[in-house]
Protein backbone atom coordinates (compact mmCIF):
# COMPACT_ATOMS: atom_id res chain seq x y z
CA UNK A 1 0.00 0.00 0.00
CA UNK A 2 1.41 3.20 -1.16
CA UNK A 3 1.59 6.36 1.54
CA UNK A 4 2.53 9.73 1.01
CA UNK A 5 2.39 12.62 3.52
CA UNK A 6 0.90 13.20 6.82
CA UNK A 7 -2.65 12.60 5.86
CA UNK A 8 -1.95 8.88 6.10
CA UNK A 9 1.16 9.47 8.58
CA UNK A 10 -0.29 7.40 12.22
CA UNK A 11 -1.12 4.42 9.98
CA UNK A 12 1.68 1.64 10.68
CA UNK A 13 2.38 0.36 7.09
CA UNK A 14 4.50 -3.23 7.97
CA UNK A 15 4.90 -5.15 11.30
CA UNK A 16 8.41 -4.35 12.09
CA UNK A 17 8.54 -0.77 12.22
CA UNK A 18 9.09 0.94 15.55
CA UNK A 19 5.98 -0.04 18.22
CA UNK A 20 4.13 0.24 14.91
CA UNK A 21 5.11 3.61 13.91
CA UNK A 22 5.87 5.43 10.71
CA UNK A 23 7.89 8.72 9.30
CA UNK A 24 6.25 12.19 8.48
CA UNK A 25 5.97 10.61 4.91
CA UNK A 26 4.27 7.37 6.17
CA UNK A 27 7.05 5.46 5.57
CA UNK A 28 8.57 2.24 8.45
CA UNK A 29 10.68 4.13 10.86
CA UNK A 30 14.40 3.10 12.68
CA UNK A 31 15.51 4.02 16.46
CA UNK A 32 18.54 6.15 15.26
CA UNK A 33 16.58 7.91 12.69
CA UNK A 34 13.23 9.30 14.04
CA UNK A 35 12.13 9.43 17.32
CA UNK A 36 13.64 9.14 21.17
CA UNK A 37 15.20 12.40 22.96
CA UNK A 38 15.71 14.68 19.90
CA UNK A 39 12.36 14.56 18.94
CA UNK A 40 11.50 14.49 22.92
CA UNK A 41 13.29 17.62 23.37
CA UNK A 42 11.20 19.84 20.67
CA UNK A 43 8.01 18.48 22.66
CA UNK A 44 9.53 19.45 25.76
CA UNK A 45 10.54 23.01 24.87
CA UNK A 46 6.91 23.45 23.35
CA UNK A 47 5.60 22.18 26.90
CA UNK A 48 7.25 25.11 28.28
CA UNK A 49 6.12 27.49 26.20
CA UNK A 50 2.53 26.09 26.63
CA UNK A 51 2.81 26.35 30.86
CA UNK A 52 4.25 29.96 30.51
CA UNK A 53 0.80 30.64 28.44
CA UNK A 54 -1.39 28.09 31.03
CA UNK A 55 0.06 29.67 34.16
CA UNK A 56 0.23 32.85 32.30
CA UNK A 57 -3.42 33.01 33.00
CA UNK A 58 -4.12 30.86 36.04
CA UNK A 59 -1.77 31.38 37.91
CA UNK A 60 -3.26 35.09 39.21
CA UNK A 61 -6.69 34.97 37.90
CA UNK A 62 -8.00 35.10 41.14
CA UNK A 63 -6.38 38.47 41.52
CA UNK A 64 -7.29 39.50 37.99
CA UNK A 65 -11.34 38.36 39.19
CA UNK A 66 -11.36 40.36 42.53
CA UNK A 67 -9.71 43.46 40.98
CA UNK A 68 -10.48 44.94 37.51
CA UNK A 69 -14.02 42.79 37.62
CA UNK A 70 -14.56 43.23 41.07
CA UNK A 71 -15.45 39.84 42.38
CA UNK A 72 -15.69 38.84 46.33
CA UNK A 73 -13.44 36.77 47.30
CA UNK A 74 -15.15 33.17 47.37
CA UNK A 75 -16.99 34.24 44.54
CA UNK A 76 -13.22 34.41 42.51
CA UNK A 77 -12.17 31.15 44.02
CA UNK A 78 -15.31 29.77 42.87
CA UNK A 79 -14.77 30.61 39.28
CA UNK A 80 -11.46 30.32 39.00
CA UNK A 81 -11.99 26.43 40.42
CA UNK A 82 -14.58 26.19 37.85
CA UNK A 83 -12.28 27.33 34.84
CA UNK A 84 -9.91 25.07 36.10
CA UNK A 85 -11.87 22.39 36.11
CA UNK A 86 -13.34 22.73 32.77
CA UNK A 87 -9.14 22.89 31.34
CA UNK A 88 -8.93 19.33 33.11
CA UNK A 89 -12.24 17.82 32.01
CA UNK A 90 -11.84 19.03 28.34
CA UNK A 91 -8.98 16.64 27.46
CA UNK A 92 -11.28 14.02 27.91
CA UNK A 93 -12.86 15.34 24.60
CA UNK A 94 -9.87 16.33 22.99
CA UNK A 95 -7.98 12.61 23.66
CA UNK A 96 -11.05 10.81 22.13
CA UNK A 97 -10.58 12.85 19.00
CA UNK A 98 -7.75 12.39 18.83
CA UNK A 99 -7.33 8.69 19.47
CA UNK A 100 -10.47 8.20 17.67
CA UNK A 101 -10.23 10.30 14.65
CA UNK A 102 -7.51 12.96 14.18
CA UNK A 103 -4.60 11.54 15.14
CA UNK A 104 -2.44 13.07 18.10
CA UNK A 105 -0.28 15.46 16.01
CA UNK A 106 -3.11 17.17 14.05
CA UNK A 107 -5.21 17.28 17.18
CA UNK A 108 -1.80 19.27 18.93
CA UNK A 109 -2.19 21.88 15.42
CA UNK A 110 -5.86 23.12 15.53
CA UNK A 111 -5.88 22.67 19.50
CA UNK A 112 -2.70 25.43 19.35
CA UNK A 113 -4.70 27.96 16.90
CA UNK A 114 -7.73 27.43 19.17
CA UNK A 115 -5.35 28.72 22.08
CA UNK A 116 -3.69 31.24 20.40
CA UNK A 117 -6.91 32.69 19.06
CA UNK A 118 -8.31 32.47 23.12
CA UNK A 119 -5.29 34.41 24.57
CA UNK A 120 -5.71 36.83 21.92
CA UNK A 121 -9.24 37.57 22.63
CA UNK A 122 -8.01 37.81 26.30
CA UNK A 123 -5.53 40.10 25.66
CA UNK A 124 -7.65 42.37 23.76
CA UNK A 125 -10.45 41.82 27.00
CA UNK A 126 -7.73 43.22 29.35
CA UNK A 127 -7.33 46.82 26.97
CA UNK A 128 -11.24 47.55 27.55
CA UNK A 129 -11.26 50.60 30.58
CA UNK A 130 -12.32 48.75 33.82
CA UNK A 131 -14.97 51.58 34.43
CA UNK A 132 -14.78 54.92 35.21
CA UNK A 133 -12.90 55.97 38.81
CA UNK A 134 -15.76 57.09 40.61
CA UNK A 135 -17.43 53.14 40.53
CA UNK A 136 -14.01 51.82 42.05
CA UNK A 137 -13.25 51.09 45.69
CA UNK A 138 -9.45 50.44 47.21
CA UNK A 139 -9.54 46.88 48.71
CA UNK A 140 -6.64 44.69 50.16
CA UNK A 141 -4.05 46.67 48.01
CA UNK A 142 -6.00 46.23 44.74
CA UNK A 143 -8.31 48.31 42.58
CA UNK A 144 -11.88 47.06 42.68
CA UNK A 145 -14.15 48.13 40.07
CA UNK A 146 -17.65 47.45 38.08
CA UNK A 147 -16.19 46.01 35.18
CA UNK A 148 -18.15 46.72 31.59
CA UNK A 149 -20.52 44.36 30.67
CA UNK A 150 -19.20 43.94 27.14
CA UNK A 151 -15.52 43.39 29.01
CA UNK A 152 -16.71 40.36 31.23
CA UNK A 153 -18.92 38.89 28.05
CA UNK A 154 -15.32 38.81 26.22
CA UNK A 155 -13.29 38.37 29.06
CA UNK A 156 -14.81 34.81 29.76
CA UNK A 157 -15.20 33.98 26.35
CA UNK A 158 -11.79 34.25 25.53
CA UNK A 159 -11.05 32.10 29.14
CA UNK A 160 -13.40 29.05 28.05
CA UNK A 161 -11.90 29.63 24.31
CA UNK A 162 -8.01 28.99 25.94
CA UNK A 163 -9.86 25.85 28.25
CA UNK A 164 -10.89 24.43 24.61
CA UNK A 165 -7.70 24.87 23.38
CA UNK A 166 -5.87 23.32 26.18
CA UNK A 167 -8.26 20.49 25.84
CA UNK A 168 -7.37 19.00 22.83
CA UNK A 169 -3.54 20.13 23.46
CA UNK A 170 -2.65 19.04 26.70
CA UNK A 171 -3.20 15.22 26.83
CA UNK A 172 -2.36 14.47 22.94
CA UNK A 173 1.59 16.69 23.65
CA UNK A 174 2.56 14.55 26.46
CA UNK A 175 1.30 11.29 24.77
CA UNK A 176 3.04 12.23 21.49
CA UNK A 177 5.87 13.33 23.58
CA UNK A 178 6.28 9.42 25.35
CA UNK A 179 5.16 7.71 21.86
CA UNK A 180 9.19 8.53 20.80
CA UNK A 181 10.52 6.09 23.08
CA UNK A 182 9.52 2.40 21.95
CA UNK A 183 8.63 0.03 24.71
CA UNK A 184 9.78 -2.84 23.16
CA UNK A 185 13.41 -1.45 23.46
CA UNK A 186 14.60 -2.01 26.70
CA UNK A 187 16.92 0.92 26.92
CA UNK A 188 14.19 3.24 24.95
CA UNK A 189 11.58 1.92 28.01
CA UNK A 190 14.05 3.29 30.41
CA UNK A 191 14.15 6.30 28.68
CA UNK A 192 10.29 6.74 28.57
CA UNK A 193 10.36 6.41 32.66
CA UNK A 194 12.86 9.47 32.55
CA UNK A 195 10.97 11.25 30.10
CA UNK A 196 7.87 11.87 32.27
CA UNK A 197 10.55 13.12 35.21
CA UNK A 198 12.00 15.54 32.75
CA UNK A 199 8.92 16.48 30.92
CA UNK A 200 7.89 17.56 34.31
CA UNK A 201 11.09 19.26 34.96
CA UNK A 202 10.42 21.78 31.52
CA UNK A 203 6.89 21.96 32.67
CA UNK A 204 7.82 23.32 35.97
CA UNK A 205 10.70 25.62 34.16
CA UNK A 206 8.09 27.11 32.51
CA UNK A 207 6.01 28.29 35.28
CA UNK A 208 8.87 29.99 37.51
CA UNK A 209 8.89 32.57 34.80
CA UNK A 210 5.12 32.67 34.87
CA UNK A 211 4.60 33.24 38.67
CA UNK A 212 7.98 35.97 39.51
CA UNK A 213 7.89 37.68 36.06
CA UNK A 214 4.93 37.71 34.80
CA UNK A 215 2.71 38.34 37.75
CA UNK A 216 5.15 41.04 38.89
CA UNK A 217 3.76 42.46 35.11
CA UNK A 218 0.02 41.53 35.80
CA UNK A 219 0.35 43.27 39.56
CA UNK A 220 2.34 46.34 38.58
CA UNK A 221 2.08 47.60 35.10
CA UNK A 222 -0.23 46.53 32.74
CA UNK A 223 -2.98 43.50 32.59
CA UNK A 224 -2.94 43.62 28.48
CA UNK A 225 0.82 43.04 28.69
CA UNK A 226 0.38 40.47 30.74
CA UNK A 227 -1.82 38.50 28.83
CA UNK A 228 -0.32 39.39 25.89
CA UNK A 229 2.97 37.66 26.85
CA UNK A 230 1.02 34.34 27.18
CA UNK A 231 -0.16 34.55 23.60
CA UNK A 232 3.42 35.19 22.27
CA UNK A 233 4.90 32.32 24.15
CA UNK A 234 1.91 30.26 22.54
CA UNK A 235 2.33 30.99 19.14
CA UNK A 236 6.05 30.63 20.04
CA UNK A 237 5.05 27.00 21.14
CA UNK A 238 3.53 25.93 18.07
CA UNK A 239 6.01 27.15 15.88
CA UNK A 240 8.59 24.85 17.55
CA UNK A 241 5.93 21.94 17.16
CA UNK A 242 5.87 22.67 13.61
CA UNK A 243 9.97 22.68 13.28
CA UNK A 244 10.24 19.36 14.77
CA UNK A 245 7.48 17.95 11.92
CA UNK A 246 10.40 15.61 10.50
CA UNK A 247 11.89 13.96 13.45
CA UNK A 248 9.10 12.42 14.84
CA UNK A 249 7.22 9.14 15.44
CA UNK A 250 3.77 9.12 14.18
CA UNK A 251 2.30 6.08 16.02
CA UNK A 252 -0.82 4.08 17.22
CA UNK A 253 -4.14 4.78 14.68
CA UNK A 254 -4.71 2.13 12.37
CA UNK A 255 -7.26 0.34 10.76
CA UNK A 256 -8.93 -1.66 13.30
CA UNK A 257 -12.24 -0.95 15.36
CA UNK A 258 -12.18 2.07 17.28
CA UNK A 259 -10.82 0.93 21.07
CA UNK A 260 -13.23 2.43 22.81
CA UNK A 261 -16.15 0.82 21.09
CA UNK A 262 -14.46 -2.09 21.08
CA UNK A 263 -14.51 -1.69 24.96
CA UNK A 264 -18.27 -0.66 25.05
CA UNK A 265 -19.25 -3.55 23.42
CA UNK A 266 -17.87 -5.36 25.69
CA UNK A 267 -20.16 -3.96 28.43
CA UNK A 268 -22.72 -3.82 26.66
CA UNK A 269 -22.30 -8.02 25.45
CA UNK A 270 -22.14 -8.58 29.14
CA UNK A 271 -25.22 -7.48 30.30
CA UNK A 272 -26.70 -8.52 27.72
CA UNK A 273 -25.12 -12.10 28.73
CA UNK A 274 -25.78 -11.83 32.73
CA UNK A 275 -28.26 -14.20 32.97
CA UNK A 276 -27.10 -16.62 30.94
CA UNK A 277 -25.91 -19.66 32.48
CA UNK A 278 -25.31 -22.10 29.47
CA UNK A 279 -22.03 -23.12 29.36
CA UNK A 280 -21.07 -20.76 32.04
CA UNK A 281 -18.75 -23.07 34.04
CA UNK A 282 -16.74 -24.14 31.17
CA UNK A 283 -16.16 -20.67 30.10
CA UNK A 284 -14.97 -19.78 33.41
CA UNK A 285 -12.86 -22.92 32.89
CA UNK A 286 -11.44 -21.85 29.75
CA UNK A 287 -10.74 -18.26 30.02
CA UNK A 288 -8.84 -19.10 33.53
CA UNK A 289 -6.23 -20.62 30.91
CA UNK A 290 -6.67 -18.37 28.45
CA UNK A 291 -6.81 -14.66 29.81
CA UNK A 292 -2.95 -13.06 29.75
CA UNK A 293 -2.70 -12.77 33.42
CA UNK A 294 -3.81 -12.80 36.96
CA UNK A 295 -6.26 -10.00 36.73
CA UNK A 296 -8.26 -12.45 34.56
CA UNK A 297 -9.70 -13.43 38.10
CA UNK A 298 -11.19 -9.90 38.61
CA UNK A 299 -14.58 -8.96 36.82
CA UNK A 300 -15.68 -12.04 36.21
CA UNK A 301 -18.70 -11.18 35.63
CA UNK A 302 -17.18 -9.33 32.16
CA UNK A 303 -16.03 -12.63 30.64
CA UNK A 304 -19.89 -13.25 29.67
CA UNK A 305 -19.10 -10.86 27.06
CA UNK A 306 -16.99 -13.47 24.90
CA UNK A 307 -20.37 -15.81 25.04
CA UNK A 308 -22.79 -15.88 21.56
CA UNK A 309 -26.15 -14.49 22.48
CA UNK A 310 -27.46 -18.21 22.81
CA UNK A 311 -24.60 -18.92 26.07
CA UNK A 312 -22.19 -21.09 23.41
CA UNK A 313 -18.52 -20.50 23.69
CA UNK A 314 -18.32 -18.38 20.37
CA UNK A 315 -15.37 -16.49 20.98
CA UNK A 316 -15.39 -13.20 18.75
CA UNK A 317 -19.00 -13.32 18.04
CA UNK A 318 -19.04 -9.83 19.53
CA UNK A 319 -15.64 -9.39 21.94
CA UNK A 320 -12.37 -11.20 21.84
CA UNK A 321 -10.39 -12.05 25.10
CA UNK A 322 -7.95 -9.20 24.49
CA UNK A 323 -11.14 -6.97 24.45
CA UNK A 324 -12.50 -7.91 27.54
CA UNK A 325 -8.97 -7.71 29.51
CA UNK A 326 -8.48 -4.17 28.06
CA UNK A 327 -12.22 -4.00 29.80
CA UNK A 328 -11.01 -4.91 32.95
CA UNK A 329 -8.46 -2.92 32.90
CA UNK A 330 -10.04 0.22 32.60
CA UNK A 331 -12.18 -0.74 35.65
CA UNK A 332 -9.13 -1.34 37.56
CA UNK A 333 -8.31 2.27 36.89
CA UNK A 334 -11.57 3.70 39.01
CA UNK A 335 -10.69 3.12 42.67
CA UNK A 336 -7.46 4.79 41.73
CA UNK A 337 -8.95 7.69 40.30
CA UNK A 338 -11.70 8.35 42.82
CA UNK A 339 -9.31 8.02 45.61
CA UNK A 340 -7.10 10.84 44.22
CA UNK A 341 -9.35 13.50 43.74
CA UNK A 342 -8.52 14.89 47.33
CA UNK A 343 -5.09 15.13 46.46
CA UNK A 344 -6.94 17.19 43.22
CA UNK A 345 -9.01 19.61 45.68
CA UNK A 346 -5.94 20.19 47.84
CA UNK A 347 -3.87 21.22 45.04
CA UNK A 348 -6.37 23.67 44.05
CA UNK A 349 -6.08 25.99 47.17
CA UNK A 350 -2.29 26.73 46.08
CA UNK A 351 -3.44 29.09 43.14
CA UNK A 352 -6.50 30.49 45.50
CA UNK A 353 -6.63 31.14 49.05
CA UNK A 354 -2.91 30.64 49.47
CA UNK A 355 -2.24 33.68 47.23
CA UNK A 356 -5.03 35.52 48.74
CA UNK A 357 -3.76 34.88 51.96
CA UNK A 358 -0.30 36.27 51.09
CA UNK A 359 -1.64 39.78 49.65
CA UNK A 360 -1.88 40.25 53.38
CA UNK A 361 1.42 40.26 54.62
CA UNK A 362 4.21 41.81 54.60
CA UNK A 363 5.83 41.65 50.74
CA UNK A 364 8.34 44.16 50.80
CA UNK A 365 11.76 43.00 49.67
CA UNK A 366 13.03 46.36 49.51
CA UNK A 367 11.88 49.73 49.93
CA UNK A 368 9.15 50.58 47.41
CA UNK A 369 9.08 47.34 46.24
CA UNK A 370 6.75 44.42 46.85
CA UNK A 371 6.77 40.66 45.27
CA UNK A 372 3.58 39.48 43.84
CA UNK A 373 1.60 37.40 46.44
CA UNK A 374 0.68 34.76 43.30
CA UNK A 375 5.13 34.57 42.81
CA UNK A 376 5.19 32.93 45.69
CA UNK A 377 3.78 29.79 43.42
CA UNK A 378 7.37 29.74 41.82
CA UNK A 379 8.36 28.28 45.20
CA UNK A 380 6.03 24.86 43.68
CA UNK A 381 7.88 24.64 40.61
CA UNK A 382 11.64 25.35 42.39
CA UNK A 383 10.97 22.67 44.10
CA UNK A 384 10.06 20.38 41.20
CA UNK A 385 13.03 21.67 39.26
CA UNK A 386 15.25 20.92 42.56
CA UNK A 387 13.80 17.15 43.10
CA UNK A 388 13.40 15.77 39.45
CA UNK A 389 17.31 15.56 38.94
CA UNK A 390 17.61 14.15 42.88
CA UNK A 391 14.95 11.83 41.85
CA UNK A 392 15.87 10.69 38.89
CA UNK A 393 19.54 10.45 39.01
CA UNK A 394 20.18 9.89 42.47
CA UNK A 395 16.52 8.11 44.31
CA UNK A 396 15.80 6.01 41.13
CA UNK A 397 19.17 4.37 40.88
CA UNK A 398 19.51 3.51 44.54
CA UNK A 399 15.58 2.06 44.91
CA UNK A 400 16.82 -0.59 41.79
CA UNK A 401 19.69 -1.73 43.32
CA UNK A 402 17.12 -2.43 46.50
CA UNK A 403 13.88 -3.52 44.43
CA UNK A 404 15.17 -4.62 41.27
CA UNK A 405 12.31 -2.73 39.68
CA UNK A 406 13.63 -0.51 36.74
CA UNK A 407 11.66 2.28 38.09
CA UNK A 408 12.78 1.96 41.83
CA UNK A 409 9.24 1.83 43.17
CA UNK A 410 6.19 0.92 41.50
CA UNK A 411 3.71 3.96 39.86
CA UNK A 412 1.38 3.65 43.03
CA UNK A 413 4.41 3.56 45.68
CA UNK A 414 5.08 6.85 43.63
CA UNK A 415 2.10 8.25 44.03
CA UNK A 416 0.92 7.15 47.64
CA UNK A 417 4.28 9.09 49.12
CA UNK A 418 3.10 12.49 47.41
CA UNK A 419 -0.42 12.02 48.96
CA UNK A 420 1.56 11.67 51.99
CA UNK A 421 3.45 15.13 52.07
CA UNK A 422 0.15 17.48 50.39
CA UNK A 423 -1.49 16.31 53.81
CA UNK A 424 1.86 17.75 56.04
CA UNK A 425 1.63 20.51 53.56
CA UNK A 426 -1.77 21.36 54.38
CA UNK A 427 -1.37 20.67 58.39
CA UNK A 428 1.41 23.11 57.81
CA UNK A 429 -0.65 25.19 56.15
CA UNK A 430 -3.49 25.77 58.59
CA UNK A 431 -0.73 26.36 61.34
CA UNK A 432 0.58 29.25 59.60
CA UNK A 433 -2.79 30.83 59.24
CA UNK A 434 -3.72 30.29 62.68
CA UNK A 435 -0.72 32.49 63.26
CA UNK A 436 -1.74 34.95 60.79
CA UNK A 437 -4.61 35.35 62.68
CA UNK A 438 -3.30 35.61 66.08
CA UNK A 439 -0.68 38.37 64.75
CA UNK A 440 -3.53 40.34 62.84
CA UNK A 441 -4.93 40.86 66.43
CA UNK A 442 -2.21 41.02 68.12
CA UNK A 443 -1.93 44.09 66.22
CA UNK A 444 -5.14 44.97 66.25
CA UNK A 445 -5.70 44.98 62.85
CA UNK A 446 -9.12 42.44 62.75
CA UNK A 447 -10.90 45.50 61.14
CA UNK A 448 -8.24 47.13 59.12
CA UNK A 449 -8.12 44.42 55.60
CA UNK A 450 -5.91 47.36 53.99
CA UNK A 451 -3.52 47.79 56.08
CA UNK A 452 -0.60 44.91 55.84
CA UNK A 453 -0.08 42.57 59.07
CA UNK A 454 3.34 42.47 60.25
CA UNK A 455 3.90 39.06 59.62
CA UNK A 456 6.77 38.16 56.37
CA UNK A 457 5.18 36.39 53.71
CA UNK A 458 8.22 33.75 53.49
CA UNK A 459 5.93 31.51 56.63
CA UNK A 460 3.70 30.71 53.27
CA UNK A 461 7.53 29.10 51.93
CA UNK A 462 7.49 26.00 53.09
CA UNK A 463 3.54 25.07 52.28
CA UNK A 464 4.52 25.86 48.91
CA UNK A 465 7.93 24.06 48.70
CA UNK A 466 6.07 20.73 49.80
CA UNK A 467 3.55 20.89 47.27
CA UNK A 468 6.57 20.95 44.82
CA UNK A 469 8.14 17.90 46.20
CA UNK A 470 4.85 15.92 46.70
CA UNK A 471 3.95 16.87 42.73
CA UNK A 472 6.91 15.23 41.91
CA UNK A 473 5.98 12.02 43.38
CA UNK A 474 2.28 12.57 42.84
CA UNK A 475 1.64 14.76 39.29
CA UNK A 476 4.78 12.72 37.78
CA UNK A 477 3.16 8.87 38.83
CA UNK A 478 -0.41 9.63 37.89
CA UNK A 479 1.23 10.60 34.45
CA UNK A 480 3.21 7.32 33.65
CA UNK A 481 0.49 5.39 35.64
CA UNK A 482 -2.53 6.03 33.22
CA UNK A 483 -0.72 6.42 30.17
CA UNK A 484 0.99 3.11 31.04
CA UNK A 485 -2.27 0.89 32.40
CA UNK A 486 -4.59 1.53 28.96
CA UNK A 487 -4.30 -0.22 26.10
CA UNK A 488 -1.42 1.83 23.64
CA UNK A 489 -4.10 3.16 20.99
CA UNK A 490 -5.88 4.99 23.99
CA UNK A 491 -3.10 6.77 25.46
CA UNK A 492 -4.38 10.25 25.16
CA UNK A 493 -7.46 8.82 26.55
CA UNK A 494 -5.24 7.40 29.35
CA UNK A 495 -3.34 10.80 30.50
CA UNK A 496 -7.06 13.19 30.19
CA UNK A 497 -8.35 10.84 32.43
CA UNK A 498 -5.26 11.99 34.61
CA UNK A 499 -6.10 15.53 33.94
CA UNK A 500 -9.84 14.98 34.70
CA UNK A 501 -8.73 14.40 38.30
CA UNK A 502 -7.26 17.69 39.04
CA UNK A 503 -10.49 18.65 36.67
CA UNK A 504 -13.15 17.47 38.75
CA UNK A 505 -11.20 18.04 41.57
CA UNK A 506 -11.52 21.40 40.19
CA UNK A 507 -14.94 21.52 40.33
CA UNK A 508 -15.28 19.81 43.52
CA UNK A 509 -13.50 22.35 45.34
CA UNK A 510 -15.85 24.74 43.79
CA UNK A 511 -18.64 23.32 44.84
CA UNK A 512 -16.94 22.44 48.40
CA UNK A 513 -15.80 25.84 49.14
CA UNK A 514 -19.77 27.79 47.90
CA UNK A 515 -21.33 25.41 50.59
CA UNK A 516 -19.20 26.37 53.27
CA UNK A 517 -19.35 30.00 52.03
CA UNK A 518 -23.28 29.50 52.55
CA UNK A 519 -23.30 27.03 55.64
CA UNK A 520 -20.93 29.49 57.77
CA UNK A 521 -22.03 33.00 56.39
CA UNK A 522 -25.44 33.18 56.68
CA UNK A 523 -27.74 34.49 59.92
CA UNK A 524 -25.18 37.22 60.37
CA UNK A 525 -22.48 34.86 60.74
CA UNK A 526 -19.14 35.59 59.18
CA UNK A 527 -17.87 33.24 56.75
CA UNK A 528 -14.67 31.28 56.62
CA UNK A 529 -13.89 32.83 52.85
CA UNK A 530 -15.02 36.78 53.96
CA UNK A 531 -13.55 39.25 51.53
CA UNK A 532 -11.88 40.73 55.29
CA UNK A 533 -9.30 37.16 55.44
CA UNK A 534 -8.75 38.61 59.14
CA UNK A 535 -12.37 38.35 60.16
CA UNK A 536 -12.24 34.58 57.67
CA UNK A 537 -11.41 30.88 59.37
CA UNK A 538 -9.12 29.07 56.23
CA UNK A 539 -7.07 27.48 59.19
CA UNK A 540 -10.57 25.70 59.34
CA UNK A 541 -10.98 25.06 55.87
CA UNK A 542 -7.17 23.65 55.61
CA UNK A 543 -7.28 21.75 58.69
CA UNK A 544 -10.88 20.03 56.62
CA UNK A 545 -8.84 19.26 53.88
CA UNK A 546 -5.76 17.84 56.03
CA UNK A 547 -8.19 15.49 57.96
CA UNK A 548 -10.06 14.61 54.55
CA UNK A 549 -6.50 14.08 52.58
CA UNK A 550 -5.99 11.51 55.77
CA UNK A 551 -9.19 9.44 54.91
CA UNK A 552 -8.09 9.59 51.17
CA UNK A 553 -4.41 7.97 51.99
CA UNK A 554 -6.32 5.15 53.91
CA UNK A 555 -8.71 4.35 50.96
CA UNK A 556 -5.71 5.18 48.84
CA UNK A 557 -3.47 2.28 50.16
CA UNK A 558 -6.49 -0.13 50.60
CA UNK A 559 -6.69 -0.46 46.63
CA UNK A 560 -3.42 0.46 45.23
CA UNK A 561 -2.77 -2.81 47.57
CA UNK A 562 -5.21 -5.10 45.18
CA UNK A 563 -4.27 -3.34 42.37
CA UNK A 564 -2.93 -5.83 39.60
CA UNK A 565 -0.91 -4.07 36.81
CA UNK A 566 -1.47 -4.01 33.17
CA UNK A 567 1.93 -4.87 32.37
CA UNK A 568 4.66 -6.91 34.01
CA UNK A 569 7.02 -3.78 32.98
CA UNK A 570 4.75 -1.51 35.07
CA UNK A 571 5.23 -2.87 38.93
Amino acid sequence: MAVSGLADAETPLIDDTVDGCVDYKGLPVNRSGFGGWKSAYFIIGVEMAERLAYYGIGSNLISYLTGPLGQSTASAAANVNAWSGTTLVLPLVGAFVADSFLGRYRTIVIASVIYVLGLGLLTLSAMFPSSSSSDCQNTNEMTSCSPYTLQVILFFFALYLVALGQGGHKPCVQAFGADQFDKQDPEENKSRSSFFNWWYFGLCGGTIFTVTILNYIQDNLNWALGFGIPCISMAVALIVFLIGTKSYRYCVKGDEKNPLVRIGQVFVAAVRNWQTTTSAVALEEETRGTLPHQGSEQFKFLNKALLAPDGSKIHGTVCSISDVEEAKAFIRLGPIWATSLMYAIVFAQTSTFFTKQGFTMDRSVTPGFNIPAASLQSFISIASVISIPIYDRIFVPVARGFTQKPAGVTMLQRIGVGMFLSAIAMVIAALVEMKRLETAKEYGLIDKPNVTIPMSVCWLIPQYILFGVADVFTMVGLQEFFYDQVPTELRSVGLSLYLSIFGIGSYLSSFLISGINKATGGNGHTSWFADNLNRGHLDYFYWLLAGLSGIEILLYLFFAKSYIYNRASAI
